[in-house]
């Protein structure tokens, strides 16, 4: 039987106009037949904690830090892959390549989902639902990523309240974005999660491209 795996994807300061330097697109893979155990032992992990909300960077605080960087540990103690692509937003340059910058978000998200892929594997993409917009988005998108290859079988929006793995890539995400697009850091909670990133990561520096499977961050240069 071929091998599937399921790709969460979700988006961080990504609106053309939204004053943050960099827009990022990130993913959590996981192979098919461990959604289900992941999604387990991560629920088990929030009771213990009795965290009871859904998994959100932007809800990170002091009182659910324990929680929060259990996960950390989590994921890092898994299978589970984490891939983020970066783009400097004042160096995108729309009229060069005559295209819109919803043409430069769906080259962006190819970028993405093409990395490591097996032709010989099947991928499921899920993307969570940010606007009415989404289903038109997602047509698109698979469109476009089964140009040359017909290998995602599935791409479809989905609520992230709906998958466990969805909120771990917002999480992941969010402090990436964090780091980098929030100068004035101040939340010590959040300091604190991403100084446990770079420890368990083995990388002091998550603003800069690097070619580890685990926690693989690619940073485009434009030119």
């Amino acid at each position: 039987m071929d091998k599937t795996f399921n790709i969460y994807c979700d988006e961080s300061c990504h609106l053309e106009n939204d004053h943050k330097k960099f827009m990022f697109l990130g993913s959590v893979s996981c192979a098919y037949p461990q959604v289900e155990r992941h999604s387990k032992r991560i629920d088990e992990l929030k009771k213990e904690h009795h965290f009871y909300a859904e998994i959100k960077w932007t809800k990170v605080s002091h009182s659910k830090l324990r929680f929060y960087l259990d996960l950390v540990d989590y994921f890092f103690d898994t299978d589970l892959k984490f891939r983020i692509l970066g783009v400097e937003k004042s160096k995108i340059n729309n009229d060069v390549f005559s295209q819109t910058y919803d043409d430069f978000y769906y080259k962006m998200y190819y970028r993405l989902l093409h990395y490591n892929i097996n032709p010989f594997y099947n991928y499921n993409v899920y993307l969570d639902i940010k606007d009415t917009l989404s289903a038109c988005k997602v047509r698109k998108l698979r469109e476009i990523l089964n140009t040359k290859l017909g290998v995602f079988r599935n791409v479809q929006n989905i609520r992230s309240h709906e998958a466990l793995l969805m909120q771990l890539a917002d999480f992941l995400m969010g402090a990436i974005s964090y780091n980098i697009n929030d100068d004035a850091h101040k939340n010590i909670a959040k300091m604190q999660i991403i100084e446990k990133i770079k420890r368990r990561s083995e990388m002091p520096d998550l603003g800069r491209t690097n070619y580890n499977n685990k926690l693989n961050l690619f940073f485009i240069e434009l030119k």
